[in-house]
């Protein structure tokens, strides 16, 4: 194991063990490497490494601090992973984790969701219809399936599924959709998924989401498909 990876798991140790615990501020650099036995410029590379990802927050002098270990937060790391990894295969599996989550929000969406977040998604797909901005068009879509799975209730599924399509990616896809001439086709399969929530109808809306995510992995198969 190398040296920084085995300082990395030495303070992950430490606060799963609950030796440190979220908000609690590190010891001081040299006597933290003197109790885990590591040099202090190990320590400094896993503590670089560890708020990198978001377990470790270091304040410019003030110290380094255990970061809230909220899902929310750690997850927001996982975008930088995905955006480092964007060729064909790569795209196309983390899209096929999309495709398997995706649909059962949903679904559970179905069951929950207000009339006001009804009338909001409504207007994103009106939007939608009426923009040629491919910009525009990103931040639309992104919004939309944001708060389809914010309607889900489930804030960890959330934050997991808004970092499997990086913006770049979303927004190589829309262009190809504006020169393709599918933007009123995406919208359209946006507004079934609108109107099967609306009606509380979970098997409808995820079937919906099925339907419309698999023309995502047709494009990313294939390059050549209308996408969302």
């Amino acid at each position: 194991m190398a040296v920084t990876d085995d300082a990395i798991l030495r303070v992950k140790r430490m606060i799963l063990a609950g030796e440190l615990r979220p908000g609690d501020r590190l010891p001081r650099e040299a006597d933290l490497a003197e109790r885990l036995g590591l040099s202090r410029s190990s320590l400094r590379e896993a503590v670089r490494a560890l708020s990198l990802v978001r377990v470790l927050d270091v304040r410019q002098g003030d110290g380094t601090y255990v970061a809230s270990l909220e899902a929310h937060d750690l997850l927001g790391a996982l975008s930088l992973v995905l955006d480092l990894h964007r060729d064909e295969r790569s795209a196309l599996e983390v899209h096929e984790v999309r495709r398997v989550l995706e649909p059962v929000a949903t679904m559970r969406a179905a069951t929950r969701v207000d009339a006001q977040e009804i009338t909001a998604l409504r207007a994103l797909c009106a939007e939608a219809e009426d923009t040629t901005s491919v910009d525009r068009l990103v931040e639309l879509d992104a919004e939309f399936h944001r708060r389809v799975v914010a309607a889900a209730g489930n804030a960890a599924m959330t934050r997991l599924l808004e970092t499997l399509t990086s913006a770049a990616l979303r927004a190589e896809m829309w262009g190809e959709t504006v020169r393709c001439g599918g933007v009123a086709d995406v919208v359209a399969e946006h507004r079934a998924i609108v109107d099967a929530l609306a009606a509380r109808q979970p098997d409808l809306a995820r079937s919906w989401a099925t339907v419309h995510l698999a023309s995502v992995q047709r494009w990313l198969a294939r390059g050549s498909e209308p996408v969302s």
